[in-house]
Protein backbone atom coordinates (compact mmCIF):
# COMPACT_ATOMS: atom_id res chain seq x y z
CA UNK A 1 0.00 0.00 0.00
CA UNK A 2 2.76 2.43 0.93
CA UNK A 3 4.65 1.61 -2.26
CA UNK A 4 1.53 2.42 -4.29
CA UNK A 5 1.06 5.75 -2.52
CA UNK A 6 4.70 6.72 -3.06
CA UNK A 7 4.44 5.83 -6.75
CA UNK A 8 1.24 7.84 -7.13
CA UNK A 9 2.80 10.83 -5.36
CA UNK A 10 5.86 10.68 -7.62
CA UNK A 11 3.69 10.51 -10.72
CA UNK A 12 1.60 13.43 -9.48
CA UNK A 13 4.70 15.55 -8.87
CA UNK A 14 6.23 14.67 -12.26
CA UNK A 15 2.95 15.25 -14.07
CA UNK A 16 2.41 18.59 -12.34
CA UNK A 17 5.92 19.73 -13.23
CA UNK A 18 5.48 18.71 -16.86
CA UNK A 19 2.12 20.45 -17.00
CA UNK A 20 3.60 23.68 -15.63
CA UNK A 21 6.47 23.59 -18.13
CA UNK A 22 4.46 22.96 -21.30
CA UNK A 23 1.26 24.99 -20.88
CA UNK A 24 0.28 28.42 -19.65
CA UNK A 25 0.26 28.69 -15.84
CA UNK A 26 -3.45 29.60 -15.73
CA UNK A 27 -4.37 26.46 -17.70
CA UNK A 28 -2.08 24.35 -15.52
CA UNK A 29 -3.78 25.59 -12.34
CA UNK A 30 -7.23 24.74 -13.71
CA UNK A 31 -6.06 21.25 -14.72
CA UNK A 32 -4.45 20.66 -11.31
CA UNK A 33 -7.58 21.81 -9.45
CA UNK A 34 -9.88 19.54 -11.43
CA UNK A 35 -7.41 16.66 -11.18
CA UNK A 36 -7.24 17.17 -7.42
CA UNK A 37 -11.03 17.16 -7.16
CA UNK A 38 -11.24 13.90 -9.12
CA UNK A 39 -8.55 12.33 -6.95
CA UNK A 40 -10.26 13.45 -3.75
CA UNK A 41 -13.61 12.12 -4.98
CA UNK A 42 -12.13 8.74 -5.78
CA UNK A 43 -10.38 8.43 -2.40
CA UNK A 44 -13.51 9.61 -0.56
CA UNK A 45 -15.64 7.04 -2.38
CA UNK A 46 -13.29 4.19 -1.40
CA UNK A 47 -13.36 5.31 2.23
CA UNK A 48 -17.09 6.10 2.43
CA UNK A 49 -18.63 3.06 0.80
CA UNK A 50 -17.70 -0.03 2.76
CA UNK A 51 -17.65 -3.64 1.56
CA UNK A 52 -20.35 -6.05 2.69
CA UNK A 53 -19.38 -8.52 5.39
CA UNK A 54 -20.40 -12.19 5.56
CA UNK A 55 -23.38 -13.11 7.73
CA UNK A 56 -21.21 -14.31 10.65
CA UNK A 57 -18.99 -11.20 10.74
CA UNK A 58 -21.40 -8.83 12.47
CA UNK A 59 -19.67 -6.33 14.80
CA UNK A 60 -21.62 -4.52 17.50
CA UNK A 61 -25.38 -4.40 17.86
CA UNK A 62 -28.01 -4.33 15.11
CA UNK A 63 -29.50 -0.90 14.41
CA UNK A 64 -32.70 -2.24 12.89
CA UNK A 65 -31.80 -0.76 9.52
CA UNK A 66 -32.18 -3.08 6.54
CA UNK A 67 -31.96 -2.34 2.85
CA UNK A 68 -31.32 -3.99 -0.48
CA UNK A 69 -27.78 -3.30 -1.69
CA UNK A 70 -28.07 -1.74 -5.16
CA UNK A 71 -24.91 -3.45 -6.45
CA UNK A 72 -25.27 -7.02 -5.17
CA UNK A 73 -29.09 -6.90 -4.84
CA UNK A 74 -28.83 -8.67 -1.47
CA UNK A 75 -30.61 -7.83 1.77
CA UNK A 76 -28.19 -6.02 4.13
CA UNK A 77 -28.48 -5.28 7.84
CA UNK A 78 -26.55 -2.50 9.58
CA UNK A 79 -24.65 -3.08 12.84
CA UNK A 80 -23.12 -0.37 15.04
CA UNK A 81 -20.07 -0.77 17.28
CA UNK A 82 -20.31 1.92 19.99
CA UNK A 83 -16.67 1.45 21.05
CA UNK A 84 -15.23 2.38 17.66
CA UNK A 85 -18.16 4.19 16.03
CA UNK A 86 -17.89 1.80 13.08
CA UNK A 87 -20.93 0.72 11.10
CA UNK A 88 -20.84 -2.79 9.62
CA UNK A 89 -22.94 -3.78 6.63
CA UNK A 90 -23.76 -7.48 6.84
CA UNK A 91 -25.49 -9.69 4.27
CA UNK A 92 -28.68 -11.29 5.58
CA UNK A 93 -29.14 -14.94 4.59
CA UNK A 94 -32.64 -16.22 3.86
CA UNK A 95 -34.30 -13.30 5.67
CA UNK A 96 -32.90 -14.45 9.05
CA UNK A 97 -30.80 -12.31 11.36
CA UNK A 98 -27.01 -12.71 10.90
CA UNK A 99 -25.43 -14.95 13.49
CA UNK A 100 -28.76 -16.61 14.35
Amino acid sequence: MLRTLVLLAALLILGSGALLLWVRPADAVVALVFGGLLTFGTLFERWRYKWLHAAGAAKGVPTGERFVDPVSRELVEVYYDAATGERSYVKVKDGARPGA
